[in-house]
């Protein structure tokens, strides 16, 4: 199978060396040590691409506007899905990170040509970037050959103004595009403060698990995106009442959205099982984990874990991004452990950090605890809720 040049440079800098599942290309080989994440992982019929920048043959970021880079990035996402044996008209979820929300236009209009047809759903935030240069970064979840791909909309919705799906199925698992404050019926965006924007953010998810055969009991996962964490505490009281029972797990960050009148932006997936569980992350000490009105330490879903946005601010590591690396960690590790699973089996990890000069800093913490071969990992600079938190890491573990 072809792997462009270009996507070969990127992935060496930033995504580590190729390799099929749970193999790593180039060990042993005396080479300098790739940073601590794979281009993709394959896990059942999901392929979980990593956070891909706009890199050229030789590893810098192209030259040029939003819209050469937006080609590029794309052109990278695209060589890790064929590499892993997929293809992009099958992409279900992506993210898009971009550095400023003026080039949001700019960019809809190269996305768009990557699926002229039922395109997969999106979340697109503003966030810094690991290299200044970079415009924006593009993270993806594919699907295997022959995995179902169903788009789902509610039947009295338009369709998006913008070049993604509301809603994309697959088996038993529903990836939600990000939601605003906007009227799915006529495509109109609703003013109103952060509880009435919340509130209807939720009744247009509400909507689409609907017409996937599913509810907000079946929600594993959210990602909420707020512009100001001054709003957190009115936003978590119209968020806990879609989720009265073991309510997903989540992270929940500040960033700049693609217009000024939205407060909030909510990504969902939901799992149709039976066999789901509610994981409370014990103490270090071993004693109980106390459960949160807001959120689950993790949900299991059959043979998937999702787990909350963990963080490691204490008194004992404020203003050490090392130490509260650690103690992320640390804390993820026992929830994995509650739950059965254990770090090989992490697919999927995003890493929110509220500086992107801690990078290397965070990398080497996480490098020497997360073992090798590593999951798929994104990393952008946001804002976090905790005053004191310096990074917030968010993952996904599959058997």
């Amino acid at each position: 199978m072809r792997v462009t040049v270009a996507l070969v440079a990127a992935l060496l800098v930033f995504a580590g060396a190729l390799g099929p599942v749970r193999t790593l290309a180039g060990e042993g080989q005396g080479q300098k040590p790739s940073p601590p994440f794979r281009p993709f992982v394959v896990s059942g019929d999901f392929i979980h691409v990593s956070g891909m920048l706009p890199t050229g043959a030789t590893g810098a970021i192209v030259a040029g506007d939003i819209k050469a880079q937006t080609k590029q990035a794309l052109a990278n996402v695209a060589a890790a899905i064929e590499k892993a044996g997929g293809r992009m008209s099958d992409v279900a979820a992506v993210n898009v990170y971009l550095n400023q929300a003026s080039d949001f236009a700019a960019m809809n209009e190269v996305y768009g040509t990557a699926w002229p047809t039922d395109p997969p759903v999106r979340t697109t935030v503003v966030a810094n970037l690991v290299i200044p240069e970079a415009l924006l970064e593009i993270s993806a979840i594919g699907l295997r050959p022959g995995a179902e791909r169903v788009v789902v909309h509610p039947a009295d919705w338009q369709r998006s103004p913008s070049p993604y799906s509301y809603g994309i199925r697959s088996g038993n698992t529903l990836f939600l595009a990000g939601l605003v404050s906007r009227s799915g019926r006529d495509n109109k965006a609703v003013a109103g403060d952060i509880t009435a924007q919340t509130r209807l953010v939720l009744d247009n998810a509400r909507a689409i698990l609907q017409a996937a055969g599913m509810s907000f009991a079946d929600v594993v996962a959210a990602r909420v995106y707020i512009t100001d964490t001054k709003m957190f505490e009115e936003m978590n009281a119209a968020y806990r009442q879609a989720f009265s029972k073991d309510p997903p797990a989540r992270a929940t960050v500040r960033v700049g959205l693609m217009s000024p009148e939205y407060l909030v932006e909510i990504a969902l997936r939901a799992v149709k099982t039976t066999d789901r569980t509610a994981i409370v992350p014990p103490n270090a000490d071993g004693s109980p984990g106390r459960p949160s009105p807001n959120l689950s330490g993790a949900i299991r879903a059959g043979n998937r874990l999702f787990v909350s946005g963990m963080l490691g601010a204490t008194d004992a590591t404020r203003g050490n991004v090392g130490a509260q690396v650690r103690e992320t960690l640390a804390r993820i590790g026992r929830t994995l452990a509650a739950a059965g699973f254990g770090w090989p089996q992490v697919v999927e990890s995003t890493v929110f950090i509220t500086d992107i000069s801690n990078f290397a800093a965070m990398n080497d913490v996480y490098r020497s605890i997360v073992p090798a071969p590593w999951p798929a990992r994104a990393t952008v600079e946001t804002g976090l809720v905790s005053p004191d938190g310096l990074v917030e890491i968010m993952v996904v573990a599959s058997k």
